[in-house]
Parts: C-alpha cells; structure tokens; sequence
C-alpha cells in the first residue's frame, strides 16, 4: 500500500496513493490502522483523492475501522471530491460513515467531534455519597 502518514496530536492523516482500494491494500491499510489505534490514536482521516474503487475486501475494512474508530469515541473521515466515488461509498451503507471534500474539514470535523465527546461525558459533580439516605418519593 503506497501511503504517508502524519502524525498529529489529535489525529492521523493517513495520504493513501492507491487507485483502488482492492486486493491487498484493505488488509494492509487494516494492518496500519490497528498499529495507530495501538499507539492511542481513535482519530484517522484518509485521503482518498486518487482513489476511484473499492471492491468487497476493502468494504469489510472501511466498516471495521469505521466501528474501530467509533468504539474508542473516535472518527474515521475518508476525504475525496470524486462524486462517483462518494455515491460508491454511501452505497456501502457504512454506519456514520464521514465523507468530507477536503482535509481541513475532515480536521475540523475531528476537533468538533473530540468537543462533542468532551462537553457529553462531562462530570455532572454528584457522587452516590450525594444520594446516601435518600429514598425515592411515590409523589409527583
């Protein structure tokens, strides 16, 4: 799998040089993906702009680093301007599946996303001490 990757602190952005992501590039790209997740990254962006297919080996990749990314609260952003190759992903039918023309919006999309996950698992500042002695009521 011909790629480069840049390492940031809240993501990687994964440049993958290939026309199609078939045969062996999907387990390859699975391979590397499940090294950065080893390394503590949940947040993957690729660049997909020279790529125009994808065949059933690469569909089941994209769908498990989807899940992947998603089960760490992370996001897997594939970036392309190509409409027939948008239309070819969305017929995958991959669950939250986030495709953005560029890649300042798939990092804009990463941090919105990491805010989200900040600002929703906030601590609400109560503790079970809190709630010692404390009988629930049958009144309204």
């Amino acid at each position: 799998m011909n790629h480069k990757l840049e390492k940031k602190e809240q993501y990687v952005f994964i440049d993958l040089e290939e026309p199609a992501f078939a045969d062996d590039i999907p387990a390859s790209f699975e391979e590397t993906a499940r090294s950065l997740f080893r390394e503590g990254y949940h947040n993957l962006i690729v660049n997909m702009q020279l790529t125009k297919s994808v065949d059933t080996a690469g569909t089941a990749v994209l769908k498990k680093v989807n899940w992947l990314c998603a089960n760490d609260l992370g996001l897997l952003v594939l970036v392309t301007r190509d409409d027939d190759f948008i239309d070819t992903l969305e017929a995958l039918k991959i669950p939250d599946i986030n495709i953005l023309p560029t890649k300042e919006e798939a990092i804009d999309a990463v941090f919105m996303h990491d805010l989200e996950n900040e600002f929703g698992a906030g601590d609400d500042d109560y503790d079970d001490e809190d709630y010692e002695g404390v009988s629930e009521s049958s009144e309204p």
